[in-house]
């Protein structure tokens, strides 16, 4: 999948290209650290490639708390039917809170389902949206630089 997004970006004007790195930053899975590897791999200067990165990662994940927080207002989940990922996630928010979850859930889940998992928990919908951008764009500049120092070294090579 992360080779046919890249493919997609490269394959796009280079003005636009931008672009493809949002919409590959908006897919669970592949997110803001992805996306921007995706990025700097087309040739996107890092700094764009992250930034757009982000952009589609904080939009997908936006959508999906802010619907997630409607929800449960509505109806009240029932912990005894969570499958064992959710279980194991909302251990880790009992123990770590939103800031922890937010900044090392990403090795776990994606930031989208992390994000409206905790909503779902109970957690203060601001609180969560505020930590997951910070994750969000601390995971995809870690990811860009590493990709943009790893593109320097293949092309000095």
């Amino acid at each position: 999948m992360i080779d046919a997004l890249q493919d997609f970006t490269s394959s796009m004007p280079p003005l636009l290209q931008w672009l493809g790195v949002v919409a590959a930053g908006a897919v669970p899975f592949v997110e803001s650290y992805f996306g921007s590897v995706i990025g700097v791999l087309a040739g996107i200067s890092p700094p764009v490639a992250v930034a757009a990165a982000v952009v589609g990662n904080v939009a997908s994940m936006l959508v999906l708390v802010l619907g997630a927080h409607r929800i449960r207002r509505r109806f009240a989940g029932d912990v005894r039917d969570a499958s064992p990922k959710r279980l194991k996630l909302r251990r880790a928010f009992d123990r770590y809170g939103v800031a922890g979850v937010s900044l090392l859930g990403q090795t776990i889940l994606p930031s989208q389902i992390t994000a409206t998992a905790m909503v779902s928990f109970g957690a203060p919908r601001n609180a969560v949206i505020g930590w997951q951008i910070v994750s969000i764009i601390l995971w995809g500049a870690a990811f860009g630089t590493l990709a943009a120092l790893g593109a320097n070294v293949l092309s000095a090579g």
